[in-house]
C-alpha cells in the first residue's frame, strides 16, 4: 500500500463515527422526556408536568437510552437532569400505572422493578458528573433520583419527602441505602417512618442538595456549577467518582434485590393494594381499621 493510500485510510477511520459514540439529540426519538446536548452538557427533562414527572415504564426505557448515549459521547462533560414545569421535579413510580398493571398481576412488578434498578445503575454508573436540577417537589422514588445524581440545586420554594409507609410501598431504592449516609441514622429513620415534607431549607442543613437558589436563578446556578465540572479532567473525575460511589454501591447491591422481590411478593397484600388504591382514588387510608381487620384476620 502506498503512502498516499495509507493516509486516506487513515482519515477513513478517523472521520468513520465509531459505534461507542453519541447521537443527534434530533436523531433520538423520545415521548416522555426532553434530551439536549449542547456546549458540553447533555439535559434531560422528565416531560409528565400533568403527572408531576412521575416514572412510568416508557419514561424509565427512555432515561436508561439518553443516560447511555450521555455517558458514550466524548462531547458530553456533565449531564443535568430536571422535570418540565415548576410544581415537581419527579414523584417517583407512577401509581396509576402499578394499580392498572401490578394489582391484579403482582408478578410483573417483578420486571418493571429490573428496569427501574438498571435505569438508576445507568445513572450512578455514568462515569461522568451529574447534576439535579430540582424545579419542584421531590418525592419518593423522586428523591432516589436526585441522590443519585453527584450534586443538586435547588429552588428555594421546593420540599422533599417520602410517602412509602403512608402509600403502599418501601423507599428502598435508594432511600433506606443512601439517606443514612447523606443525612444521618436518625433523620432518615425520622424521613421514612414520618412521611413529612422537608422544607428545602432544612434539606440543604442536612447535607441533601448542595445549592438552594430563588427561581429565577435556578438555570444561571446550574449552569456556573456545569461549567466548573466540564473544566475538570475527564478521567480523573470518572475514577473520582467511581471512589465516591464505593458505600452507595455497597449498601445498593446488597439490598436492592430484597427489595424486588419483596415488593413483588407483597403486591397482592392487603396494605399495599389498599395504599395504591386509596392513593390513585385521592382518599385517606383508615390505618386503625386496616390495622384490626389484619389483626382479625391473624386470629381466625
Amino acid at each position: 500500500m502506498t503512502k498516499n493510500a495509507q493516509t486516506i485510510l487513515s482519515d477513513k477511520r478517523r472521520l468513520r463515527p465509531s459505534v461507542y459514540s453519541g447521537k443527534a439529540s434530533g436523531d433520538l426519538s423520545f415521548s416522555q422526556i426532553k434530551y439536549v446536548k449542547r456546549n458540553w452538557r447533555a439535559t434531560i427533562t422528565i416531560n409528565r408536568p400533568e403527572v408531576h414527572n412521575c416514572l412510568n415504564l416508557e419514561t424509565l426505557q427512555e432515561l436508561q437510552a439518553a443516560f447511555q448515549d450521555a455517558a458514550w459521547d466524548d462531547h458530553v462533560a456533565v449531564l443535568i437532569i430536571t422535570g418540565a414545569g415548576n410544581k415537581a421535579f419527579c414523584t417517583g413510580a407512577d401509581m396509576k400505572e402499578w394499580k392498572e398493571e401490578f394489582l391484579e398481576q403482582p408478578n410483573d412488578f417483578y420486571k418493571w422493578m429490573g428496569v427501574f434498578i438498571e435505569t438508576f445503575e445507568r445513572l450512578r454508573n455514568l462515569g461522568k458528573p451529574t447534576i439535579a436540577r430540582l424545579n419542584g417537589i421531590v418525592v419518593g422514588g423522586g428523591n432516589e433520583l436526585q441522590m443519585s445524581c453527584d450534586l443538586a440545586i435547588a429552588a428555594d420554594y421546593i420540599y422533599i419527602g417520602h410517602a412509602g409507609t403512608s402509600r403502599g410501598s418501601v423507599a428502598a431504592a435508594g432511600a433506606t441505602q443512601w439517606l443514612p449516609l447523606i443525612i444521618g441514622e436518625r433523620r432518615a429513620r425520622e424521613v421514612l417512618l414520618l412521611n413529612e415534607k422537608i422544607p428545602i431549607r432544612k434539606a440543604l442543613a442536612w447535607g441533601l442538595v448542595n445549592q438552594v437558589v430563588p427561581r429565577r436563578r435556578l438555570d444561571k446556578a446550574v449552569d456556573i456549577m456545569a461549567e466548573k465540572l466540564v473544566n475538570k479532567l475527564p478521567e480523573c473525575t470518572r475514577y473520582t467518582k467511581q471512589q465516591l460511589n464505593f458505600w452507595r454501591d455497597f449498601s445498593w447491591t446488597m439490598t436492592i434485590g430484597h427489595l424486588r422481590d419483596w415488593l413483588t411478593v407483597h403486591t397482592s397484600a392487603e396494605e399495599i393494594q389498599e395504599g395504591i388504591r386509596a392513593f390513585n382514588e385521592k382518599r385517606e387510608i383508615d390505618y386503625k381499621a386496616l390495622r384490626t381487620r389484619m389483626a382479625n384476620t391473624k386470629r381466625r
